[in-house]
């Protein structure tokens, strides 16, 4: 679903064809589809950007932005940055507690740092690295394998390519429990 060639309110865009996945106001209530309110804005406008660029591969989005122009993806990021995220909902408590020692701590045996080094001790992020708190666990578990597996390659200096090379698929699951109920 190709946006229309003169789509230019971002309020419109987002409640009528972001709202398909991304739900209202970019509260996704789709596991695999990320919650995006409260996100950075920067944050967002560089994913669209990556996303109509090519750098970014995804065949849901990919289509959809195409007839954004740069001030609509810049203005999506501004309006889902200012709407209210949210909160998620921990599943399973146990492997929530092994999450939040990755998050917070890391695992020095096998040369992960802590998430909040970049994210914030609240998952709340800031302009360089996104908003993680409240992510739903299928969405954060797909993108740290996307990571390690080279299919997503958009992030910075690589940080998240060495740390996801480094994460068990127990600890995938583990910090991306912790994470939802951030």
């Amino acid at each position: 679903m190709a946006l229309p060639a003169m789509a230019s309110d971002v309020s419109t865009i987002a409640t009528t064809v972001c709202f398909a996945c991304h739900g209202e106001n970019g509260n996704s209530i789709t596991p695999i589809f990320p919650k995006i309110a409260g996100q950075q804005r920067v944050y967002i406008t560089k994913q669209l950007k990556e996303f109509a660029s090519g750098k970014r591969a995804n065949d849901i989005m990919v289509p959809i932005i195409q007839g954004l122009s740069d001030t609509d993806m810049a203005g999506l990021g501004a309006w889902f940055s200012e709407q209210k995220a949210a909160p998620g909902k921990v599943e399973d408590g146990e492997l929530a507690m092994v999450g939040k020692r990755l998050f917070h701590e890391g695992n020095v045996s096998t040369g992960v740092p802590a998430c909040e080094g970049c994210h914030q001790a609240d998952g709340e992020g800031n302009e360089r690295y996104p908003r993680l708190a409240g992510q739903h666990q299928a969405y954060s578990v797909s993108q740290l394998n996307n990571f390690k597996n080279g299919t997503r390659a958009n992030d910075r200096g690589k940080v998240m390519r060495a740390v996801a090379e480094r994460l068990s698929e127990d600890e995938m699951k583990a910090v991306a429990e912790y994470i939802a109920g951030l």
